[in-house]
């Protein structure tokens, strides 16, 4: 099977009675474009994405005929939970971890970092509360660059912002 773009989720996605077959992944596989595995089933996929910035979610569907679909499933792993005790904390732990150029995940209230000991000895040391916890990392947060222009015609936010202070 060649899967070349998502079909849709089975949260909103009518699958009926169709046979339903689970891809597992790893968290760090959900944003690979390119990747070959096997599914529960031991059927052979391949995932060949050519649109830039495609993140595969719980409960995708990469594949689908009148007996079956695919369906994404995201493994649990270790992850270091901190709970901020405010926006303030929230915002100030988003940015140290960010700071760190490591993987951000937010669900519920928490912040979710997968697991380091050393960052969780970190986090500690600057008064956090933290926890380790086994979970799915489902919600990452989207902090790369989209690719954008320079100049007049650009339409990025920081193209905007740079006119405004050019201007005379």
């Amino acid at each position: 099977m060649i899967c070349k773009e998502v079909i849709g989720n089975a949260e909103v996605y009518p699958i009926d009675n169709k046979k339903r077959d689970i891809l597992n992944l790893e968290w760090f596989e959900t944003t690979k474009r390119i990747m070959r595995k096997k599914t529960e089933a031991n059927d052979e996929i391949v995932i060949k994405f050519l649109k830039e910035g495609t993140r595969l979610k719980e409960g995708d569907i990469l594949y689908e005929d009148e007996e079956k679909v695919v369906l994404v499933n995201i493994l649990p792993c270790d992850a270091i939970q901190v709970t901020p005790r405010s926006i303030y904390e929230m915002g100030t732990v988003c940015y140290e971890i960010g700071n760190k150029h490591l993987p951000l995940f937010i669900q519920g209230d928490n912040v979710l970092i997968p697991y380091e000991k050393p960052l969780e000895r970190l986090l500690l040391a600057s008064g956090y509360e933290v926890k380790k916890t086994h979970c799915k990392l489902l919600n990452m947060l989207k902090a790369n660059v989209e690719p954008h222009q320079h100049g007049k015609s650009g339409s990025s936010l920081f193209s905007k912002i740079l006119e405004l202070t050019t201007k005379e």
